[in-house]
């Protein structure tokens, strides 16, 4: 008890809800992609401001927090990248901010790290995301892994290589053969062109320009990486670098990109004072580890523990958006919750493989995905997000859908009672009343 004999409030679980999200085109990395010169928080900040200049009816002011996701964090990626990123956005100096790496996962736990503090209170509104330029700062540089990793055997080698582990995802999984892999990766192209055919990505795209050397300035407004027509004769004959006479080559997995993406998400009571659009309600998430040898398989166990949090089924979840490190691993989840690899309700927009995979930002890239196909298909009530993270973790979010007939009929999960510190079922109560 406090000197005064005050006690604090009760605190209720409040509902989260993404309101917005925008990415820049992502860029192939190296000297000779759109983003060679190009600073990574300057991607960053282009995402920020497209956010404020989309969203009218939210101050500055009311921004809480500045989750900015970086694998490799340093140089233009260093210097707590979301304080800065929100300074050079030009957002208040009052609006604090942080950096996180989670990986390939970062921008998913900007999310869900913020999130958790609306949940609790914490905040009211939230920005967050992730940055990647691979071609300023390449997978591993500068990594200095401890020996005891080697002398201990903590991890095999290969741990350390995302495409040898993709290779001993193949061994465990041997059904998964290269001409599936292959089959899948070219229909992924197929969709990602498709929709831009039907102007489904273009929407959440912010314009970005850029200025080369004896080139001038170009303003950059759809991806770089996709290769449409792509066939699967076309994949047979590409080599396999991780393994002689192995199956996991250039066309079957995620290249190596640059890229940035940014989320607004807000409580439901903050977005309905604002006048915020929701577009998807945030229901459970969850992270698992896996042996790092087949990081792969890591989006499985997360989405067991996200369903299982969420007292849901895998037959609940009417949409996925699976990051596609590599083919190989998306079709090991699916095979384990039997779901066939042409599936609609599978990256309906194509995914990482064609569109690119900038590592710590994708994970918004996939909330954006799903929350326009919630849009187009009120039919789907839940949908997933997940992807699988290096050195052997999974991380899943699900989420609902507002324009779901349904979505009104859920209240808030739960409150907390001070009294007795346990958690108290709201709905429950209700019921038995």
């Amino acid at each position: 008890m406090s000197q005064t004999g005050n006690t604090a409030k009760p605190r209720a679980v409040r509902d989260v809800v993404f309101v917005d999200g925008v990415r820049t085109p992502f860029g192939k990395a190296g000297e000779k992609g759109i983003y060679a010169g190009t600073r990574a928080d300057d991607l960053v900040v282009k995402c920020i401001r497209e956010l404020m200049r989309r969203n009218p009816g939210l101050p500055a002011e009311r921004v809480d927090e500045v989750a900015i996701a970086a694998t490799t964090q340093t140089g233009d990626q260093g210097l707590t990248i979301g304080r800065t990123a929100a300074l050079l956005a030009g957002l208040p100096r009052s609006v604090p901010g942080f950096a996180i790496d989670r990986m390939c996962a970062g921008a998913m736990t900007a999310v869900t790290t913020t999130a958790s503090g609306i949940g609790f209170g914490a905040y009211d509104v939230v920005i967050a995301g992730g940055v990647e330029h691979m071609g300023n700062h390449p997978m591993g540089a500068g990594a200095d892994p401890n020996p005891r990793f080697m002398s201990e055997r903590i991890v095999d080698p290969a741990a350390l290589n995302m495409g040898n582990t993709a290779e001993n995802l193949h061994d465990r999984f041997p059904s998964i053969t290269k001409e599936r892999t292959d089959t899948y990766a070219a229909a992924s192209q197929a969709k990602l062109a498709a929709a831009y055919g039907k102007g489904q990505i273009q929407p959440d795209l912010v314009p970005v320009a850029t200025m080369k050397p004896g080139q001038g300035w170009t303003v950059n407004t759809i991806d770089e990486p996709p290769r449409p027509g792509t066939t699967v004769d076309d994949l047979a004959e590409l080599r396999t670098p991780f393994r002689a006479h192995g199956r996991v080559t250039a066309g079957n997995a995620a290249g190596l990109n640059d890229g940035a993406t940014a989320a607004v998400l807000a409580s439901a009571e903050a977005a309905e004072e604002l006048g915020l659009s929701v577009k998807m309600r945030l229901v459970s998430y969850a992270f698992a580890g896996v042996e790092p040898e087949v990081m792969g398989i890591g989006p499985v166990p997360a989405t067991e523990k996200a369903l299982k949090n969420a007292g849901l089924g895998i037959e609940d979840i009417g949409l996925f958006e699976i990051n596609e490190a590599f083919a190989v691993q998306v079709l090991s989840f699916l095979d384990h919750f039997g779901i066939a690899d042409d599936d609609p309700r599978v990256n309906r927009y194509g995914g990482a493989i064609a569109v690119g995979h900038p590592l710590a930002s994708s994970g918004v890239r996939l909330m954006n995905q799903l929350a326009r196909q919630f849009e187009e298909d009120p039919s789907v009530r839940y949908g997933i997000t997940t992807m699988c993270i290096g050195l052997g973790m999974g991380a899943t979010v699900i989420w609902e859908n507002p324009r779901h007939v349904d979505y009104n009929s859920y209240t808030s999960h739960s409150s907390y009672n001070s009294e007795t510190e346990t958690a108290v079922d709201t709905e429950s109560k209700g019921a038995a009343a």
